[in-house]
């Protein structure tokens, strides 16, 4: 970590979703982040209402991303929206969230962060930035769910950097449109309006983040998509209660399995959660050493290679499959 990242006092946050979801709760919102593995209409139909989209990407230099066109896709200086610049390295995340949230006309959150909200209006989005991230608390909301140690990937400085960076950007609609909000950029780009029937604004998402995914080589990996959701579990409790009395009811049933599995990944992402805040560098050293010197570290290193290889080889043919359908 370089001193830039030391004093900034931000750490790298994983593209997770129980990882956005703990710190909307500690910002006080209402809502959840899923993982999409899929643009397809049944899988966003399926999330709704959906708030925004979370796209983390591999930056690559000379992107054709870096600078919009003056067409359908172009800045807007006059975004009438709420919009903040990244100022500080590893922010990126939680710069991301705060943009989409502050974005929602409808939003209820925490004291702390609306306040914020309200003291940032009418900043330039430099002087949001710098606002946003000088505020301590959310630094430390942030931190909450960092290991220590974790390494800058991101942040304004990216062009210096040697190594991999990946960045989050959000996508969302403001005013009739579609826009892709990334604090590394002036402006809000401006996409282009959508229609309100049918999918909406997701259907007009999914056009520009497939333009975008299709940028990379085929079947590559460097990006991944969250949705930023309203919790489906109060719905499904008031909707339960009100069909406790209609046993035998095929949408009790269904309704029960759902609210299961939301139970069981709730209980999923808290137990990876209470994981991450712990530095386990000493105990992946500690290993490596006796690996070392029972003379197993080379067999288990080729083990580990070849896991993460057919793992890899997975993915890519779950991708070609979905490039595939969609040319159909």
């Amino acid at each position: 970590m370089s001193d830039e990242d030391v004093s900034s006092g931000w750490q790298l946050t994983e593209s997770d979703p129980g990882v956005f979801t703990e710190l909307l709760k500690r910002l006080g919102v209402p809502y959840i982040v899923d993982d999409l593995y899929s643009l397809e209409p049944e899988s966003l139909a399926a999330l709704q209402p959906v708030h925004a989209l979370i796209f983390l990407f591999k930056w690559l230099p000379g992107s054709p991303d870096d600078e919009p066109g003056v067409g359908a896709d172009h800045y807007d200086p006059d975004f009438p929206g709420f919009f903040a610049h990244q100022t500080v390295n590893n922010a990126c995340a939680t710069l991301a969230v705060t943009n989409a949230l502050g974005n929602i006309a409808s939003l209820t959150a925490g004291r702390q962060f609306m306040d914020l909200m309200n003291f940032t209006t009418g900043m330039d989005p430099q002087t949001c930035g710098m606002a946003i991230t000088s505020a301590d608390w959310l630094r430390e909301a942030h931190n909450a769910l960092s290991p220590p140690s974790a390494i800058s990937l991101d942040g304004p400085d990216l062009s210096k950097k040697s190594e991999d960076a990946y960045h989050f950007v959000v996508y969302l609609p403001v005013m009739g449109s579609l826009y892709e909000l990334d604090g590394l950029k002036p402006y809000p780009v401006r996409h282009g309006e959508y229609h309100e029937s049918g999918e909406g604004w997701v259907g007009k998402a999914r056009e520009v983040i497939e333009n975008r995914i299709h940028t990379y080589p085929t079947g590559a990996l460097e990006f991944s998509l969250l949705a930023l959701r309203d919790d489906p579990i109060p719905g499904m409790r008031r909707r339960l209660d009100a069909l406790q009395g209609s046993p035998g009811d095929a949408e009790l049933s269904d309704l029960m399995n759902k609210l299961s599995n939301e139970n069981s990944k709730r209980e999923r992402w808290a137990f990876e959660n209470s994981l991450r805040r712990h530095n386990h560098i000493g105990l992946v050293h500690a290993l490596l050493l006796a690996l070392a010197k029972a003379g197993k570290l080379d067999s288990a290193k080729a083990d580990a290679q070849r896991v993460m290889k057919e793992r890899l080889e997975s993915e890519r043919r779950r991708q070609m499959l979905m490039d595939e359908h969609e040319l159909h």
